[in-house]
Parts: structure tokens; sequence; C-alpha cells
């Protein structure tokens, strides 16, 4: 769904380590879409003094320091969502009925709050489009 090409930025053949990946990623036949909507990443900025990215769309980051991971993470969660169709939901459920074992069977749950004084739920999932419908088709409330 997404091709992340993360590069040495301190390397001395960056550009060219670059354009070879390209090239072969060309060579492979692999649909535009993937290639339009690669992320570039530059690692080890921490190397670099005050390094800015010069390529439009490159994401600074140091995985040594940790230095743009959450914005990495976004920009992945982003553009895998929009590649796959699917979206990120927060439902509230009743954990007396079938609706959290129907989200673990049909969707990603990422996260469940349990409210035990009501008997409720707020579960965050990643789930399509087609999913949700028969979600609120079987469990209108």
């Amino acid at each position: 769904d997404l091709i992340v090409h993360v590069r040495d930025i301190t390397h001395p053949e960056t550009v060219l380590q670059k354009a070879t990946v390209l090239s072969v990623l060309r060579n492979l036949n692999l649909p535009s879409h993937l290639l339009d909507s690669m992320v570039e990443v530059h690692n080890k900025v921490d190397l670099v003094e005050r390094y800015k990215p010069t390529e439009e769309n490159a994401l600074a980051v140091s995985a040594l320091h940790g230095h743009g991971l959450e914005e990495l993470k976004q920009e992945i969660e982003k553009k895998i969502l929009t590649a796959t169709g699917k979206k990120i939901l927060t439902v509230n459920i009743n954990l007396e009925g079938p609706q959290l074992s129907w989200l673990y069977k049909e969707a990603t749950v990422q996260d469940v709050e349990v409210m035990p004084e009501d008997g409720t739920a707020r579960v965050k999932v990643i789930i399509g489009s087609s999913a949700f419908g028969r979600y609120k088709n079987l469990f209108p409330n």
C-alpha cells in the first residue's frame, strides 16, 4: 500500500543512492500511485547541524534520538488510510452486546476505553466504509 524510502542523509552518495532506488522501483513496473505517494525519509539528521531537507515532502528524522518519528508515523498513517480507503473512528458500544467482538473480527481495534460505571466502552478502530456500513446496519444505536 505504501513505499517508505529511508535514506542515510550523511552518506556521501545519498543523492546517487536515491536515483538508483527510484530506477529500480520504476523497473519493477509498480503502479504509478505507489511511486507518487512514496514517503521520503532522511535519517541521521542528528549528525548534520541544523539539517533541513531540500527535497519537497521529505521528512527529517533521527531514529537514534527519536526526532521526527511521530511526524513520520502520522504521515504513514495518513497515506495508508488514503491508499486503503479506510478511516479511523471512535464508536461507543454497550459491552453486554456483540459489538466489540464484531469490531475485532471486521476492523482493526486500536484502543478500548471501558466505562465500568455504565457498562460501555469507547472503541477506536480503523475500518473500511463497507464494514462500517454493515456495523451501522447491525447495531443502529
